[in-house]
């Protein structure tokens, strides 16, 4: 057992919680021990998938099954019911922000010629997408009293 990975204890209150895996294609299901750690030791470093230590198996198979249980909502079944048994609470999910990356034009960095080119054509699209006259300018012609006079109203029997 590696620095990290969960203790016997831990595995016995998180382990029947997750879903039994049955092997695909006539090989045997990995162990979901095996794979949490996995899961729990690239969440935890932050290094990418394919990068995962050998130990805990292929690196797609673990990213696999992480992803099939996300879509399963097993991860929320599960934060939930430790909740529920009052082993863990809500406010533990947290993201610090000195690893998270964004663009560089997010901190005020010019656009390059992509971005003006994008630019250009988005203006040219709009430009041709807009009428000669918005509902706006009809709806002020139609408010004056000239126009309000030359409009034809039904007769009523």
């Amino acid at each position: 057992m590696a620095r990290g990975d969960l203790t016997d204890h831990e595995w016995a209150m998180i382990g029947p919680l997750l879903p039994p895996e049955r092997g695909r294609w006539a090989r045997p299901a990995g162990d979901n021990r095996l794979f949490l750690n996995g899961m729990l030791h690239v969440l935890r470093t932050g290094c990418p998938w394919r990068d995962m230590h050998e130990r805990y198996g292929k690196w797609n198979s673990v990213y696999v099954r992480f992803r099939r249980w996300a879509e399963q909502g097993v991860w929320d079944a599960l934060l939930q019911t430790l909740v529920d048994l009052g082993l863990t609470d809500n406010w533990q999910h947290m993201l610090d922000s000195t690893v998270v990356r964004a663009h560089s034009q997010a901190a005020g960095a010019k656009g390059g010629l992509m971005r003006k080119l994008l630019v250009d054509h988005a203006a040219a699209l709009r430009a041709k997408s807009t009428p000669d006259a918005t509902i706006r300018d009809v709806l002020l012609a139609l408010s004056s009293p000239e126009a309000r006079s030359q409009i034809i109203r039904p007769q009523m029997p």
